[in-house]
């Protein structure tokens, strides 16, 4: 297969990048980046050295970079990574959200349609759902969860969604969606919860909590999230939602903690500030769908993935003070000034 991999010098899409190039080595992956300011090309420096993988600079917005690729190309299988993602920026900043996450959407699923009616897989966020009440621990998130967005972020991955389903029933496009819970692991850009917590103790700066860190959110170690996409891509019924979600319900603060038991640092360290406008109280995935259609489950409990995840940072020092610094801005200058 040749497939293109959409923001895929993020998080999540890099890490998925990794997996694919290591489980389907015979398969050709094309990654387009716009290399915002999440957007790191130093993540996939290794991945460069693979013969079947190729980057390309450009903005899922651009229609005729997009349909230039797609001609050049000829692909497979798409899968959509590319996201603005930070709630806090989206409520800041909503125009590069709607423009980004919707209309750069739409780009793709046109270019899906004009080349060949291409598999075309949208990753999504259980934020589409809204939240759950923390005194209802019965209650869950399925397929069947009504869309009740939050933020200006989530609403903007709902009505990508609502595109993607609205492109199958119109057009026939063969197209899946799968909807995750918050993932953490390799490559996680420093303004998220695990990586800013863990980069400051390690500095021994404050760590900020919103409010009393008693927000609730459910953890999926990145590679199982990469193995259910990977499945749902070659397996998943068309037309189809699945759920993602990891069985790690735990609060901020408690997370926060872990990590400070793991680093050995002092829970003094924590700072609660202000809550930010909306913050939804927890989420949980039911993924009995993708456990009973597919046969995925998570695989790694979420103490043994903290542990992976700070081992990782702290065997990987110059990515993050990279970023944390903005030399990586100028990584991709660096890499191709003299192309």
């Amino acid at each position: 297969m040749n497939i293109l991999v959409t923001g895929g010098a993020g998080f999540i899409g890099s890490n998925f990048i990794y997996y694919m190039l290591k489980k389907h080595p015979a398969y050709r992956i094309v990654c387009i980046d716009a290399l915002t300011y999440a957007g790191n090309l130093e993540t996939l420096e290794k991945a460069m050295e693979n013969p079947n993988f190729r980057f390309f600079k450009g903005d899922i917005t651009d229609r005729k970079a997009v349909y230039a690729l797609f001609e050049e190309e000829k692909f497979d299988a798409v899968v959509n990574f590319a996201a603005e993602s930070h709630v806090d920026r989206s409520i800041e900043e909503p125009e590069i959200f709607l423009k980004t996450n919707i209309l750069g959407t739409q780009v793709l699923l046109d270019a899906s349609r004009k080349y060949g009616n291409i598999r075309y897989h949208q990753v999504s966020t259980d934020e589409v759902y809204g939240d759950l009440p923390l005194d209802r621990p019965d209650l869950f998130f399925t397929e069947e969860t009504p869309i009740h967005t939050s933020s200006p972020y989530s609403a903007s991955k709902a009505s990508a969604d609502l595109l993607v389903m609205a492109y199958y029933r119109t057009y026939g496009l063969p197209v899946t969606i799968s909807r995750c819970s918050n993932n953490y692991g390799p490559y996680h850009f420093p303004e998220k919860l695990i990586p800013l917590m863990l980069i400051n103790a390690l500095e021994g700066k404050p760590l900020p909590v919103y409010g009393e860190g008693l927000n609730v959110r459910d953890w999926l170690y990145v590679e199982d999230h990469c193995k259910a996409i990977d499945l749902i891509l070659h397996k998943g019924r068309i037309g189809e939602v699945y759920n993602v979600g990891g069985h790690n319900e735990k609060s901020n603060i408690e997370v926060v903690k872990t990590l400070l038991r793991i680093l050995g640092k002092d829970e003094s360290l924590i700072r609660y500030v202000k809550d930010r406008p909306g913050h939804d109280m927890r989420y949980a995935i039911d993924p009995t769908k993708i456990q009973n259609e597919l046969g995925w489950e998570p695989e790694t409990s979420f103490n043994d993935g903290l542990r992976k995840t700070v081992n990782w940072y702290l065997a990987n020092t110059a990515w993050w003070q990279n970023i944390v610094s903005g030399d990586y801005m100028s990584y991709y200058e660096k890499m191709y000034k003299d192309r």
